[in-house]
């Protein structure tokens, strides 16, 4: 098992580096931030003395140097407009991204499984054609279309849901279900293909003709066969929604990473958006590894095959 995670802990340091060095880069051609911390009677001395002061005016490789070396202790440094470390503003707002991105996830999974299990079981009936115009409509409108339709229906026109903010459980209903319609409109599809190709497999008619009922030839051994793929689509997109909650979270006013990056951006805090983008990345890298390992529960041989081929 060490084995088969040794190359994996060494790929995902690989990735984190990779993207904190490119995010370094990439924000200093996004313009000058000093330029938004004074004020338009600033003379050019001034200008220069306040980038002196904040190391903007060294070399760039000694920026990325002196960034480098902080990263490793993460410091971050102080948010250039809030005067804050970077890295405790990002992890107040962390738990909030953390909490709709789980929310969307199990939504997406607790209806896609088993209406696709069902779609795939029943393949010439009605549901069928109504889960084709589902995942369709569900892997097509963009997010934050859907979220101001919802917003519209449930808490403009019925009056039922609120619109923003994250003060109760029911603020997260909105956002969540306009998260997850992308992975549950792809899980959906991905579960009634696989179960329809599973299903034709001997070893479940042999399995029929052993008496077994449905529910078993369905959950024991068909859908125990197609885990791995389920598993594999389930961490994609949960990373997927990690980093691609700028706009729900955006639309709906919820307090979490994405909408503290955007703000980050706009402003060009370097120390914010730089944390924001280290902490997210740093989840993804965690989210790809426990899906390595919950493969090795699903199928040992996974471990001893690799294990066995270094």
């Amino acid at each position: 098992m060490l084995r088969y995670l040794r190359p994996r802990f060494v790929q995902l340091a690989g990735v984190v580096l990779g993207v904190s060095t490119a995010l370094f880069f990439v924000l200093r051609l996004s313009g000058d931030p000093v330029m938004l911390l004074v004020p338009p009677e600033a003379t050019p001395e001034q200008i220069e003395g306040l980038r002196r002061a904040m190391g903007f005016s060294d070399p760039l490789v000694v920026q990325y140097v002196r960034f480098m070396r902080h990263l490793l202790v993460l410091d971050f440094g102080d948010s250039l407009l809030f005067r804050q470390p970077a890295l405790k503003m990002v992890l107040e707002r962390a738990p909030a991204t953390i909490e709709l991105t789980v929310a969307a996830i199990l939504l997406a999974v607790a209806v896609a499984l088993p209406v696709g299990i069902y779609s795939a079981t029943h393949p010439h009936g009605w549901s069928s054609r109504l889960l084709t115009l589902a995942t369709l409509l569900g892997q097509s409108m963009p997010g934050f279309w859907l979220g101001l339709l919802l917003i519209l229906l449930f808490a403009v026109g019925l009056r039922l849901l609120p619109s923003f903010g994250n003060e109760t459980p029911s603020h997260l209903i909105l956002p969540a279900v306009t998260l997850g319609a992308f992975p549950m409109a792809r899980l959906m599809r991905l579960t009634r293909s696989g179960m329809l190709e599973v299903l034709s497999e001997d070893y479940i008619r042999t399995a029929y003709a052993k008496g077994l009922s449905d529910r078993i030839v369905f959950y024991r051994h068909a859908l125990r066969n197609f885990l791995i793929p389920i598993v594999t689509i389930i961490g994609v997109d949960f990373s997927m929604l990690l980093g691609g909650a700028v706009l729900v979270e955006s639309v709906f006013s919820w307090p979490g990473l994405g909408l503290q990056i955007v703000k980050g951006a706009l402003s060009r805090d370097y120390p914010i958006v730089q944390a924001t983008v280290f902490c997210v990345a740093l989840m993804v890298v965690l989210i790809n590894l426990a899906v390595d390992m919950v493969y090795l529960v699903l199928d040992p041989r996974i471990g001893r095959g690799r294990g066995a081929a270094a």
